[in-house]
């Protein structure tokens, strides 16, 4: 039975499954993953659920809970539609401290925020994902709140300092503030419009780094910046310069958290204009952890005989990255390529050629065979 008290006319309660009424137990975080994530649980039913504290990242929720109902198969997660393939539903006011439901908003001096993201997949898919789903949940430990520190900020940087902390490329006493500066990141964005490349570049990685850090605490800020330099990318009427950068640095950095933002990048390699920088961002996380995108190698092939150099050079780098054996023949039809491409890595911006990126790119398939 609901266990009920009564504030005024508000009632707290425990909370319950809006899909089938049961109750449900605390959401905890579960061992295969990073602490700081999103806790989360499932119900009797099948439904899957993930908790935001704070009700700030309600995105972010509905990714947790869809992705855990996956069994943590970000493809199949992405290639769902909602409502065709799943439902989903939010319960306002949690307080995960008590596992009550708090109408009011406030509770014992505190208040309520939280939300519970429900997500529920249509049966046929239950029936792939369903057992995976209980054995993450057995294995799982229960979230243990611990008190954080308050952390007292004694200094800041301003917008000259961190331009100049990005143009000598000292990354230290920027991450020394990231976490706790909440001007960092836009400070950070604003440097991506630079026309100087190395500059521009400098600054997206450095970004991508304090963003792991901030991600700790709070995944969703970073999530809402990665959609705002991906509506930059789609919006014509808007600049999109350094965004790509910032995008692959953000996800390799993170790739634990913001995986999910990945998939998105693919619909840039049908655009003749910024393939190029799709394929470079792409292959920046598939350095980081190439076994997310080894499956798609095949996508990628046709791309080593793309029309433009750049395509072709970011195409020979990113198959590299992958340890793609069957991309050997199309690289050596690249070695004696002059075109010259701006490639950046480690702070510095250099020319390569198309032929040293493909033979480059072929002595990684060796070491990987070997």
């Amino acid at each position: 039975m609901i266990e009920s008290r009564f504030i005024g006319r508000d009632i707290i309660k425990k909370p319950a499954c809006p899909f089938c009424g049961l109750l449900i137990e605390r959401p905890t975080e579960l061992n295969t993953r990073r602490p700081g994530e999103m806790p989360v649980g499932a119900c009797s039913c099948g439904a899957a659920y993930a908790c935001d504290e704070t009700g700030h990242n309600q995105g972010a929720a509905m990714v947790e809970a869809l992705v855990f109902a996956c069994n943590m198969d970000w493809d199949l997660a992405w290639g769902l539609l909602p409502e065709e393939d799943y439902h989903q539903e939010i319960v306002e006011n949690y307080d995960y401290i008590s596992h009550l439901i708090v109408p009011g908003g406030f509770y014992e001096g505190r208040r309520i925020a939280g939300i519970l993201f429900f997500v529920i997949l249509h049966e046929d898919v239950q029936e792939v994902t369903g057992e995976g789903v209980r054995k993450n949940l057995d294995k799982a430990q229960a979230l243990r709140r611990k008190p954080r520190p308050t952390v007292r900020v004694k200094s800041t940087l301003s917008k000259k300092e961190i331009e100049d902390h990005v143009r000598e490329f000292r990354v230290e006493p920027i991450l020394g503030l990231a976490g706790q500066d909440k001007k960092l990141i836009p400070y950070l964005k604003r440097l991506l419009y630079s026309g100087d490349d190395e500059f521009r570049q400098r600054a997206a990685e450095i970004l991508g780094k304090a963003c792991a850090i901030i991600a700790e605490d709070d995944p969703g800020s970073v999530s809402k910046l990665l959609e705002g330099l991906y509506v930059s990318i789609s919006d014509t009427a808007a600049s999109d310069w350094g965004a790509f950068e910032a995008i692959g640095e953000i996800i390799s950095h993170r790739i634990d958290v913001f995986a999910g933002h990945l998939p998105r990048l693919y619909q840039f390699l049908g655009d003749e204009t910024r393939r190029g920088q799709a394929i470079q961002t792409i292959g920046k996380i598939a350095k980081a952890r190439p076994d997310l995108l080894r499956k798609h190698t095949f996508h990628f092939l046709p791309f080593l005989s793309d029309p433009d150099p750049q395509v072709r050079g970011y195409a020979a780098w990113l198959l590299g990255n992958l340890g793609a054996a069957e991309a050997r023949d199309g690289l050596k039809m690249l070695l004696g390529e002059s075109h010259e491409i701006g490639f950046y890595e480690k702070g510095r911006l250099e020319q390569k050629t198309v032929g040293l990126l493909a033979s480059e790119a072929i002595e990684q398939l060796s070491s990987v065979q070997s």
